[in-house]
């Protein structure tokens, strides 16, 4: 028998199990598309992704796949944060503003101004605003939008330490 002949299919056998789960062992927060922000933006993000916590609202941190520092997570797919995403399209809408949408909610936690919307049976995703990069946070297993104020606290300073407040270009 020869040895190296079957050896290949052998070592290959972990990569495919590993590729067809669609994670490393190292994490379990899922699969997310990473934003591709700026050249303004990217170096903020870069610092948020070097100072954010390792637990958030009583979730450890599960970094989602494919790895990148423009994403992060918690307790899984629970709390998925995005970094230099694009303007979302409520944040400019009348409706929201005058407080006239049930989907989407002006407000701020510990001096950083967020956008709420609802997204779906108990999924809310929460956009930094008034800051110089778009910061996306959505959160699973909501019965509402204040079921989220103990991760936003959680994240408010790392926020306000890394994105500076200001205005983000519509493309981030």
């Amino acid at each position: 028998m020869n040895f190296f002949r079957h050896r290949p299919l052998g070592l290959l056998a972990p990569a495919l199990l590993i590729a067809v789960a669609g994670c490393s062992p190292a994490h379990d927060g899922g699969s997310v598309e990473a934003p591709r922000p700026d050249a303004r933006t990217a170096p903020l993000c870069r610092k948020l992704h070097e100072v954010l916590p390792g637990e958030v609202d009583g979730k450890r941190r599960s970094d989602p796949g494919p790895r990148s520092v423009y994403t992060a997570g918690w307790g899984g797919s629970a709390i998925i944060l995005r970094c230099g995403v694009v303007r979302p399209p409520k944040m400019i809408d009348p409706k929201v503003a005058q407080g006239n949408d049930p989907d989407a909610i002006a407000g701020g936690v510990d001096g950083v101004d967020w956008l709420m919307e609802k997204e779906g049976d108990g999924v809310w995703r929460f956009t930094t605003a008034n800051r110089l990069a778009y910061v996306e946070m959505t959160l699973r297993g909501l019965t509402g939008p204040d079921d989220a104020t103990p991760a936003l606290v959680a994240l408010a300073p790392t926020v306000k330490k890394a994105i500076p407040e200001g205005i983000a270009s519509m493309r981030s």
